[in-house]
């Protein structure tokens, strides 16, 4: 049997064991004349290998080092806090009981120093490793749903989760909290938000735009900003918890179905679209802070309904010049059972495709209308394409942000019904907060010329 110890295993994994030295703990490696200081970190690698130790340097960054007969290996201090300490009776108890479910991404990532790529090998036993101070937040259990990056989840997925968050509630944990890649996110946060009815407890998605490895990394405080809102926040709803600003000062709980992330690479990339974040964390103090609406409120007493059905026939379409009426004509003809048109301005697309639309809506194709503005709402009744496409059935989506609608209507087609006239009723009833009649000032950002 080869022996395993923190991810290292053979040689290497009997000299870190005999020596008893453990990730967290400060250590001195000397090859070949170096010396390398720092603290040893838990390896998962893609490529199993025997002979790479992986420390984390003061300046913050990991490094491998291959260790080899020569190279010395010496424990210069354990970390704090090793020893545990007997808990009080009654703490853990009284402890809110959350579970994390981990599906990949980025914040579920972690280097392989032999390739430098960054790889989906981190499973949540590794998460509660690199992050021990969680459990001071909760009581909490963690595994594996999916090991995927975001681009590649699909509507099943969605299903799945869904079905694994529903039965934790029911078995009633306090929260969820779900590590999901960044780029997609939103989507399957709006999906669990009409997935799951009447939600006793909050259900937060989590991710990281930066690798654990690396010093800017937002991975550690994302996490407890999500375990603080799971366990303490007075929601009952599928939030996004995600860093604030670029500073490591506070975390946004944002709305799942009126979030969108607006940035590549930015650690506050995520910001509420015509809306508000609903909450403010503070990791260090775990205040919560309320500053936006709270819709639902928890309730552990409430019972889910779980209605975890999503329809993979359902397209999104941008509105762009130059767009061609086949597009729709082929969707039709493919079989699609929804479209959701990313219009321009109001909500518009060309006059050419007003035809193809209402052939749509006639074959009972919902055809619904969002703006790639994304802020403000759409008004079919202003110019006279907008009175065109109402006259075809387009069905306005008021201020739905697109991914938001177009996860909505796969919802409503495989969950509630395929009868155009129904679906209109459900995708203009206001389910989630996904509509948003209102529109003050403050909800719009305004760039800084300064």
């Amino acid at each position: 049997m080869v022996l395993v110890y923190h991810g290292y295993t053979g040689r290497l994994a009997a000299l870190l064991s005999g020596i008893g030295v453990e990730p967290g703990d400060r250590v001195r490696v000397v090859k070949d004349g170096e010396v390398f200081e720092g603290v040893l970190m838990p390896r998962y690698t893609v490529r199993a290998s025997e002979d790479i130790l992986v420390i984390k340097l003061e300046n913050g960054y990991n490094i491998g080092v291959k260790v080899d007969e020569r190279t010395q290996v010496i424990l210069t201090s354990k970390k704090a806090g090793l020893e545990k300490v007997a808990q009080p009776e009654g703490t853990v108890e009284s402890k809110a009981k959350i579970v994390l479910l981990s599906t990949g991404g980025t914040i579920a990532s972690k280097i392989d120093y032999e390739t430098g790529a960054v790889v989906p090998a981190l499973s949540t036993r590794e998460i509660t490793e690199w992050a021990p101070d969680l459990s001071d937040i909760a009581v909490f259990e963690a595994r594996e749903v999916m090991r995927v990056f975001s681009e590649d989840i699909t509507p099943s997925d969605w299903e799945r989760l869904a079905n694994e968050v529903y039965r934790e509630m029911v078995q009633g944990v306090n929260g969820v909290v779900i590590a999901h890649g960044t780029d997609m996110m939103s989507y399957s946060a709006a999906a669990l938000a009409f997935a799951i009815r009447d939600k006793p407890v909050p259900v937060v998605f989590v991710g990281s735009q930066r690798s654990s490895d690396r010093p800017s990394s937002d991975s550690i405080l994302n996490l407890k900003g999500a375990f603080i809102t799971a366990s303490r926040a007075p929601i009952a709803e599928s939030v996004v918890a995600m860093h604030a600003s670029t500073s490591d000062d506070l975390i946004a709980v944002h709305r799942g179905v009126k979030v969108r992330k607006m940035h590549t690479s930015r650690r506050d990339a995520f910001q509420s679209i015509n809306d508000k974040p609903i909450l403010l964390v503070n990791p260090y103090t775990l205040e919560v802070k309320q500053v936006g609406r709270i819709l639902k409120s928890r309730d552990p007493t409430r019972t889910p309904a779980l209605e975890a059905r999503f329809d993979d026939k359902v397209a999104l379409v941008k509105a762009y010049p130059g767009v061609q009426d086949e597009i729709i004509d082929m969707l039709v003809d493919k079989g699609f059972h929804g479209i959701v048109i990313e219009g321009s301005g109001l909500g518009h697309i060309s006059n050419r495709l007003v035809d193809s639309i209402k052939r749509a809506v006639e074959s009972g194709v919902p055809v619904v209308m969002t703006s790639q503005c994304l802020f403000g709402r759409v008004n079919l009744n202003v110019y006279s394409t907008g009175r065109r496409l109402l006259e075809a059935g387009v069905i306005p989506a008021e201020d739905m942000l697109p991914e938001v609608a177009y996860v909505k209507l796969s919802w409503v087609l495989a969950s509630k019904t395929r009868d155009i006239a129904e679906v209109r009723k459900w995708m203009l009833t206001n389910l989630e907060g996904e509509i948003n009649y209102r529109h003050t000032l403050d909800l719009y950002p305004r760039w800084s010329y300064e």
